[in-house]
């Protein structure tokens, strides 16, 4: 019975990342066994011994054997110490995604098949030059259209990336549409696959950068390249299947255009079902002005912050398609002010790193940012300016903003600047409570994902102290 005790008490224990713990017996020559993971959840005590001089080649219960059988397929697909050192929405929008890529492989091949008889693959009467000249003129458009997006959008990718995630997506879909529909009508065959390949070059910018932003929100270990290069080993997997699928699916549909148009919008459902499935299983802790707006409307109406999961599940995920007040921040102030008497009006009152400044007619709100301005200053200029905005619309408000929404409702309206000038009392004492709410909640406030341009300013502070 003494050792049977000693058997059972551990002399040391070990676990790989969140995983069962398993402990290590002394046993009766000296060696140490382990408990093999995975054996405990079914009432079993099996282990495997570890000898001091050594192990024998055919040793059964090397720590290797002791791995689930799906461990192996774990390390080449998965990033290290999954699942802690990736977020939490990390594999259901991994699955997601992979339905997506399987569903835009099998879709691609019946627009790469398009595109090639369109060029005159298996036609006698086609001449290389012609091809080659179809061809150039495809790839310089979409180089062009690549350079140009990047310029445009580029900025503004960070700030929305699980939109631009799904408009990427879904303009891939309309530019393999045109490729298919680009042999039935040859004459305008060169333009259409240069439009279309003009979309992919951009769906390849948007795709690409907010990938990158989704690796940075997914990656809690600073293992950002682990993640990526296991997003691409999944990837290729994903696409090694659908090229086999492709080649038993392309020999059936040849040679029937109805039915091969019907198979690419069966994909093409299935692709932007999974791709919104995939977008609205990500959960994003930093603030972006759509999240921003609806947890500030929340805590105003009801005097609670949302947390992120319930937050991104309302977000919007058509960018630019609600109507919103418009908020600019970091705007130069040259833009704002031309004279001496206008400058110091707009500072009056400015305790703050930020200067403010409100057109009611437009509802749109300016915000030049001060040199010292960290993100805690970008986020309280933020929820000002969706806070003037709000007082232009309806729904409940704290008594103290419900009184000046009365007051900017009521004719005469008064100057935008005293407004604004009284709505930096009513935020030193509602902004503190908000943030610590936003903490409380879980959202990370020491960054954000607002979209801020890089225009700066400095002026002297408004030498009048607010009294509350």
């Amino acid at each position: 019975m003494a050792d049977d005790a000693g058997l059972q008490a551990p002399l040391c224990s070990e676990q790989f990342g969140s995983g069962e713990a398993r402990g290590c017996r002394a046993a009766a020559d000296g060696s140490l066994q382990w408990e093999v993971r995975g054996w405990r959840w079914w009432g079993l005590s099996k282990a495997f011994t570890i000898k001091p001089e050594g192990r024998d080649a055919g040793e059964v219960g090397a720590p290797g054997a002791a791995s689930p059988p799906l461990s192996g397929l774990q390390a080449v697909f998965l990033p290290q110490g999954f699942p802690d050192s990736v977020s939490p929405d990390y594999l259901p929008y991994q699955l997601w995604d992979s339905v997506q890529a399987f569903a835009s492989s099998l879709s691609g091949s019946l627009a790469t098949q398009a595109v090639l008889l369109g060029i005159g693959v298996g036609n006698a009467k086609a001449t290389v030059s012609a091809a080659t000249a179809t061809w150039l003129v495809k790839d310089s458009t979409g180089m062009l259209g690549r350079i140009v997006f990047a310029w445009w959008k580029g900025s503004k990718l960070d700030c929305n990336a699980k939109q631009w995630r799904l408009f990427a997506d879904i303009l891939n879909d309309v530019a393999m549409f045109l490729e298919i529909m680009a042999p039935v009508y040859p004459i305008c065959f060169t333009m259409t696959v240069s439009t279309s390949n003009l979309a992919k070059c951009i769906v390849s910018v948007a795709g690409g950068a907010t990938r990158a932003a989704l690796t940075v929100h997914q990656a809690r270990r600073n293992n950002m390249a682990d993640v990526s290069a296991k997003d691409s080993s999944q990837e290729t997997l994903v696409n090694l299947a659908g090229l086999l699928v492709s080649l038993l699916m392309l020999p059936l549909v040849s040679g029937f255009p109805g039915f091969s148009i019907g198979c690419f919008f069966f994909l093409t459902a299935l692709h932007i079902y999974a791709n919104y499935r995939a977008v609205r299983a990500l959960v994003m802790e930093t603030l972006n002005e759509g999240r921003l707006r609806l947890v500030l409307k929340h805590y105003l109406q009801r005097g609670e912050v949302l947390d992120p999961t319930t937050a991104n599940r309302m977000e919007p995920l058509w960018t630019g398609f609600w109507p919103t007040p418009s908020l600019s921040l970091g705007v130069p102030l040259h833009h704002l002010v031309s004279s001496v008497f206008e400058l110091q009006q707009l500072v009056e009152g400015h305790q703050e790193p930020y200067l403010l400044c409100w057109d009611q007619s437009r509802n749109q709100v300016q915000v030049v940012l001060n040199q010292k301005a960290d993100p805690k200053t970008v986020l309280r200029a933020a929820t000002h300016g969706l806070i003037l905005g709000a007082l232009q619309g309806d729904g409940p408000l704290p008594a103290e903003l419900e009184e000046l929404r009365n007051r900017v409702w009521a004719g005469p309206k008064k100057e935008s600047w005293v407004i604004v000038k009284e709505t930096h009392q009513v935020l030193d004492m509602l902004f503190p409570k908000f943030l610590k709410g936003l903490q409380d909640a879980g959202w990370k406030t020491e960054k954000h994902q607002l979209e801020v341009d890089e225009w700066r300013a400095t002026w002297l502070l408004s030498p009048e102290k607010k009294v509350l």
